[in-house]
């Protein structure tokens, strides 16, 4: 009797949190580390309205997490409280996921500000799910169209950052737009988000976020959101121009 209610009491959890979030965040997402700047970014898209309410989390100096399928959103704070307190993010999912009992639904990427990077892909995540991890970045996606929706938005990252006078904003950008030609979310798409945190980066100095747009609900979410990064650059000259420069012990 005890064992039976036991299983009854973890198939409550799992009902609980199916019945709260109702539909999966089934997105594609890739967050990053521009060692150059010590800029940290995340961006997202998905077929679920404000995807940026969920996804992105971020703090400057500190690292950035994209938690999605039927995201846990309590792995933002407490995976950057965890790598804030020096945990390299392999060893924060393995903290988070190992005390969750929804841990095979869950999706999630981390970079901290050392550049260090990891994925988690839960194996309840709707396919096809899978993730990719390279040199400062993490790229995941769950629901796709293929395989090819993360290995594109990988290689695009990395060509991306290669270009003269880029940022890490527009590295995010390209990467997600090269996933939506390759077929992004198998349901379609609606909503999308990019953040970049930055010391001191945001309104007046007085908060870390450099760059914070979101599409809730459009039929392009990808090209709506490039189109307001470049709007972003032409209402914030000076902050696009100076951009800092980390140093080697920072």
């Amino acid at each position: 009797m005890r064992h039976f209610l036991k299983f009854l009491g973890a198939l409550c959890i799992l009902c609980g949190i199916a019945q709260a979030d109702e539909r999966p965040v089934a997105t594609y997402s890739i967050v990053a580390f521009d060692p150059a700047t010590g800029d940290l970014g995340v961006a997202v898209q998905s077929k679920f309205f404000g995807v940026g309410s969920v996804v992105p989390w971020a703090k400057a100096g500190v690292g950035v997490v994209a938690t999605q399928s039927y995201a846990n959103t309590t792995y933002g704070p407490e995976g950057l409280k965890l790598m804030a307190d020096g945990h390299a993010p392999e060893n924060v999912l393995k903290k988070l996921i190992e005390t969750d009992p929804a841990r095979d639904l869950r999706q999630v990427g981390m970079v901290d500000a050392q550049g260090r990077a990891a994925s988690f892909t839960g194996k309840r995540c709707n396919a096809w799910a899978g993730h990719k991890t390279g040199d400062h970045y993490a790229a995941q996606g769950n629901l796709l169209a293929g395989k090819a929706v993360v290995t594109d938005m990988a290689a695009a990252f990395e060509k991306a950052r290669k270009q003269p006078n880029s940022q890490l904003a527009d590295w995010l950008i390209a990467a997600v737009t090269a996933a939506e030609a390759a077929g992004g979310d198998k349901r379609g798409k609606q909503s999308a988000a990019l953040l970049v945190v930055r010391d001191k980066g945001g309104y007046a100095g007085l908060n870390d976020r450099f760059i914070d747009i979101r599409v809730d609900d459009h039929k392009t979410p990808v090209k709506e959101l490039a189109r307001l990064l470049e709007l972003h650059k032409k209402f914030y000259p000076r902050a696009h121009r100076n951009k800092p420069v980390r140093q080697p012990n920072d």
